[in-house]
């Protein structure tokens, strides 16, 4: 409200108060963005810290029996009590690492054996007892994703890897990226983390000749695999 130079009263804003509110908009807005950007930064870091704890997981499981999660030949003898199934010792982690769980584990759902055997182990929380399909499943990632495993050996050579491999679905092209370029080259192509852009969510693990560069649209979704 203002006066004019009659002394009548006039509705309207000031140009400091059209001032002031400008101010309050953008500490608003700076506030909003501010906040976004955290809680990017946060689901990089729990991607990455995914990645960490499942290779420090297998490292103290092969510590602790001599043997691969999910590949273990022995873990029906140590678990019995469970339930629990055997993988074949082969070394390589067969199945895929997006392969639904079920109440009944085999061997050639070493994919899912992985998380069962780790569970049994106490190195991840979860369902241990045989029957039970959470037992085998996959745990989520920090963007509705999941966490899985599989082998390239014999072969495969999925996204070029020649080894076991743990990867990350559903991540968007933001956090793929920054978690590729934190953890190594940033090249989806190459070195130890590798990047595949998704059609659909949870896609089957392609092969190296389907991987591109990575382009930050803030639509595409990757996944990313890392070798064990």
């Amino acid at each position: 409200m203002k006066t004019n130079n009659k002394g009548l009263t006039e509705s309207g804003f000031t140009l400091v108060e059209i001032a002031i509110v400008l101010v309050i908009i953008g500490l608003l807005l700076g506030g909003i963005l501010k906040g976004q950007e955290m809680i990017t930064q946060a689901k990089i870091k729990n991607v990455i810290n995914d990645f960490n704890g499942v290779t420090a997981a297998v490292n103290s499981y092969q510590d602790r029996y001599r043997a691969l999660p999910g590949d273990d030949p022995s873990a029906n003898t140590r678990w019995s009590a469970q339930g629990a199934v055997q993988g074949n010792g082969d070394g390589a982690l067969q199945g895929l690492y997006n392969a639904a769980s079920t109440a009944t584990l085999v061997t050639g759902q070493e994919s899912n054996l992985f998380w069962w055997h780790l569970r049994l182990g106490g190195f991840v929380p979860g369902a241990v007892t045989a029957g039970v399909v959470a037992a085998g499943a996959q745990p989520p990632n920090a963007t509705n994703g999941i966490i899985g495993v599989q082998s390239s050996i014999g072969g495969t050579a999925n996204l070029g890897f020649s080894s076991n491999i743990v990867c990350s679905s559903n991540l968007p092209d933001k956090i793929a990226i920054a978690v590729d370029t934190q953890m190594d080259d940033g090249t989806p192509s190459a070195g130890e983390v590798r990047g595949q852009k998704q059609a659909q969510p949870n896609e089957t693990v392609l092969g190296a000749s389907n991987v591109s560069n990575y382009q930050e649209t803030g639509q595409n979704q990757y996944m990313l695999c890392k070798n064990l």
